[in-house]
């Protein structure tokens, strides 16, 4: 396993192609810019630019383990318009919720809070 370092784990510049939408290119050519610029930014930083940090937490739980709203809802007793409302930051993810959907999500309740 690796420690921490104050070294970056290569050196070396890896080509990455992006596929987007033309609409989202000036402001993802800005952002690598920065990123050029900076050593690092933390992840909470970043989630919070689209939105809430559970929302975007929920979100990139739910796409990682390849579920659609419809599916998470049938596992956490959710609503589906509920999931979607609490992926776009318009509703709040309760206690009681985030531990429903940690359990369908396995993983921590608390990233959600």
């Amino acid at each position: 396993m690796l420690g921490r370092t104050k070294k970056r784990p290569t050196e070396e510049l890896v080509p990455l192609h992006l596929m987007v939408h033309p609409a989202h290119v000036a402001a993802i050519t800005e952002y690598a810019e920065q990123l050029e610029q900076s050593e690092s930014v933390p992840w909470r930083e970043v989630a919070g630019r689209r939105g809430s940090v559970p929302a975007s937490v929920l979100r990139g739980a739910r796409g990682k383990a390849a579920l659609t709203q419809t599916r998470l809802s049938e596992l956490s007793g959710i609503p589906q318009r509920h999931l979607s409302e609490m992926e776009r930051g318009k509703r709040p993810i309760g206690r009681e919720t985030a531990r429903k959907l940690a359990a369908a999500l396995e993983l921590d309740y608390r990233l959600l809070l």
